[in-house]
Order: structure tokens, then sequence, then C-alpha cells
């Protein structure tokens, strides 16, 4: 299913913005009338889920997998290790999947920084520089395109058109 689907990693250390820009860029995305997937990379244990709730309780258990479904949304946990593109291959019916995080992965990059700090990911292997230092917009001769962290609406725009340019072939 992914194959179809555009996927770019959003990639920063951490407390630059990745989460706060991936936020302001979901609702531009969308009015854009792009579907949009958003998976985050999380280095340490997290749990979604609530003790004393139900699926709590069957996680604790012991059950490998466990779902929990409404009207409104589904959550499946997976209580075993579940490998990046397995997760990556089970989102469909959506135009555009942000990972947040995944530095080393193969999928194209906007990496982030801040002023003073450095880009986590080597400039050639991204397809834009984020950051608040305007410096950087002509950093390797504009090799790639520079964004303001602030400009949500262009940057929306520019992976928009990606976006397009993909399903156009």
């Amino acid at each position: 299913m992914t194959s179809d689907i555009t996927v770019v990693s959003f990639v920063a250390y951490s407390g630059t913005g990745k989460t706060t820009l991936i936020e302001k860029l979901i609702p531009l995305l969308c009015a854009r009338g792009m579907r949009v997937a958003v998976v985050k990379h999380d280095a340490h244990s997290f749990s979604i889920d609530k003790p004393g709730k139900d699926s709590y309780r069957f996680s604790a258990a012991g059950a490998s997998v466990t779902a929990i479904v409404s009207g409104a949304r589904a959550a499946i946990m997976e209580n075993r290790p579940v490998d990046f593109d397995d997760v990556l291959s089970r989102i469909g019916n959506v135009d555009i999947i942000i990972t947040e995080g995944y530095n080393t992965g193969p999928y194209p990059k906007l990496a982030l920084r801040r002023a003073g700090g450095e880009f986590p990911a080597a400039v050639e292997r991204c397809i834009a520089l984020v950051s608040d230092d305007e410096a950087d917009k002509n950093r390797e001769k504009n090799a790639v395109p520079w964004f303001h962290i602030d400009a949500a609406a262009e940057i929306a725009e520019f992976l928009a058109e990606r976006v397009r340019k993909i399903e156009r072939g």
C-alpha cells in the first residue's frame, strides 16, 4: 500500500520544533484536500493505554495484540517489536505519511534545526531544510529549498506539490 503514498520524514534533534511544525502542517494540508497520516518515532517505551481499563488489562495479561474499536476511532496496540516499514504498509487511504523522526530511514527528509544547532542529516540527503537561521537560505548554494521554521503555509504547499508530482508520475 505505502508504495503509492508519499512518505516524508521530519528529522531534528529533540526540542527543535518537529511536533509543533507538523501540528501546524496537518490542517493546512487537509485544507488542500489531502488525507494525512503521521507516524511518530519514540526512542523510549510508551503507553497509549490507561491502567485499569479493559484493553490495558488484556495487554498486561500477555496479549500480543490488543485492539480497541468504537464508531469514531480504532487503535491496535502491538505488545511486541514491529518493523517501521510494516507499520507504514498498514496505512492506506491517505495522500501523505509524515514521520516524525526516523533520521536513518530511506524516506525523503526535511531537516530542522535552530540557529546555532546542527542539522541531524546530511544536506544532500534532504529534500528541504527548515530553520530559524536566515543564513541557511544560502547553505550549500541552495542545493535544496530552505524554509523558515515559522513558514508552515509555504512548507505545506511544498509538500502538496511534491504529492501532486508523484501522483502525476
